[in-house]
């Protein structure tokens, strides 16, 4: 088995996804976990187009990581909240 990493995005009415190891290989859903499901099938048809075009299968190496940052950035205010995307 192997494991692709994927970045998730929240949008205002649902979620988006993407391999950094896979251009072009993106999917979407209503929810997180929607979107997860999608985007385990999206990698795996984009593999298989790799496969029948005798393309080469990449190797994943990407890798996801949070930082912390400075508290003085942290939204507080209701008015700073909206233009976060995850509020």
């Amino acid at each position: 088995m192997v494991s692709f990493t994927i970045i998730i995005e929240a949008g205002k009415r649902n979620f988006s996804a993407y391999c950094p190891d896979l251009p072009g290989c993106i999917s979407t859903g209503k929810t997180e976990e929607e979107t997860i499901k999608n985007m385990k099938e999206a990698i795996e048809f984009h593999l298989e187009g790799l496969r029948e075009t005798d393309g080469p299968l990449p190797c994943p190496v990407s890798k996801a990581r949070k930082v912390q940052i400075s508290k003085k950035f942290e939204t507080t205010k209701k008015s700073e909240r909206k233009h976060c995307a995850a509020a």
